[in-house]
């Protein structure tokens, strides 16, 4: 079965390095499919799961905040902001981020920043979506 590299990366540590059938994440325009012999492709990443089939067939489910996905002739890099296996994940931290970013859009104080509160709930929304995808995996 033909393979392809992966590694993701983030600010902090090396979270996968492997042969891998297939990487399936989404990026800036859509969702995204990398088999072997993939065109080169350089891509923003979106917030959410990225999804490793490995040489023995079985799945691995991993968080990245958003960052950068690149394709080269062999092997895929996905260079995160912030990188997890999503069994890693805490779904209260989870639950209670999206919670407190409700709050703070529904209640917008005078020192309120959009941007900032539209992010933290856009992550927040992200990690739950990667735990919901671990969760149908283990099915």
């Amino acid at each position: 079965m033909a393979t392809i590299h992966c590694d993701i990366v983030s600010a902090e540590t090396e979270i996968f390095s492997g042969q891998v059938t297939m990487v399936s994440a989404t990026g800036t325009v859509g969702e995204l499919g990398i088999l072997p012999g993939h065109a080169p492709l350089l891509t923003g990443l979106r917030p959410g799961p990225v999804q490793l089939r490995l040489e023995s067939g079985e799945e691995e489910v991993f968080f990245a905040s958003g960052g950068f996905l690149e394709v080269q002739p062999g092997m895929v890099t996905i260079l995160a902001d912030t990188a997890a296996r999503a069994e890693d994940l805490d779904e209260a931290a989870a639950v209670e981020a999206r919670e407190a970013a409700e709050r703070a859009l529904s209640e917008q104080a005078a020192d309120f920043d959009f941007s900032v509160a539209a992010a933290q709930l856009a992550e927040a929304m992200a990690q739950q979506r990667t735990l919901d995808e671990l969760r149908k995996r283990r099915r």
